[in-house]
């Protein structure tokens, strides 16, 4: 998982469904513990939902936690993020801009409020499967669930979120004719079973002043599900 490190910070690539840091409770293995348990002291600059995958970063030491922190809170980063949405956002590029709150109830869940925070991300289909299109986003912000919020609100949700879309995964039977399973296997397994949002890019500056450009590959189950929607698109 680990993308590059130095006595400053670790760039890691997150699996989906690990937390990045401890939850309150403090009962699920975190990337942040499994971290210091290797590293010793690791300071928390920025973080990703728990069932979001990407690119994350850790500093090393105070000055460098200080140093990156500012970075994130001025919006001088870059972050870039790969999602797959159900549907066809039209226009196929834009600007979401929807002020986020917390829901008044129903935590953990966020809204679109007009007395909320600022939010702001670009978007711009990469590719339209029909059914589901390939998008990368910018955030300029960094609220809660962010992504998640603006798309529930453009009408075209991430695949497969439980909490702003309709949680169903993607299976290779949906949009395969022929598809048929194997003898030795029971019951079909998704291509997507979970949040199909990845944080792929993230450019920042160094302690040392060297700007850097960190990339995350997209995991093995998104680009499977990648390889078999432009065989659908070919046929």
């Amino acid at each position: 998982m680990i993308i590059f490190e130095n006595e400053d910070l670790i760039a890691v690539n997150k699996p989906s469904g690990l937390l990045s840091i401890p939850d309150r409770e403090g009962k699920e293995i975190s990337l942040k513990r499994q971290l210091q348990e290797k590293y010793g002291d690791i300071y928390t600059v920025h973080r990703l939902d728990k069932d979001t995958s990407g690119l994350i970063i850790f500093a090393r030491n105070a000055d460098a936690h200080k140093f990156l922190s500012q970075q994130f809170e001025g919006r001088s980063t870059v972050k870039i993020y790969t999602g797959l949405v159900l549907g066809v956002p039209d226009p196929p590029s834009g600007q979401m801009d929807g002020k986020i709150a917390p829901h008044p109830v129903k935590p953990p869940l966020m809204v679109i409020n007009r007395k909320g925070k600022d939010a702001l991300t670009d978007y711009e289909v990469q590719e339209n499967f029909s059914m589901y299109s390939l998008v990368q986003f910018r955030i300029h912000t960094g609220r809660t669930h962010q992504i998640r919020v603006h798309c529930k609100e453009l009408g075209h949700p991430i695949v497969c979120d439980a909490l702003y879309g309709d949680a169903k995964p993607i299976f290779l039977s949906s949009f395969k004719s022929k598809f048929k399973l194997s003898r030795d296997v029971e019951e079909e397994r998704p291509l997507m079973g979970r949040l199909a949002l990845h944080a792929s890019r993230l450019t920042i500056t160094l302690p040392s002043g060297e700007e850097k450009l960190f990339i995350a590959e997209l995991p093995k189950d998104f680009r499977a599900t990648l390889q078999q929607l432009e065989k659908r698109m070919k046929k």
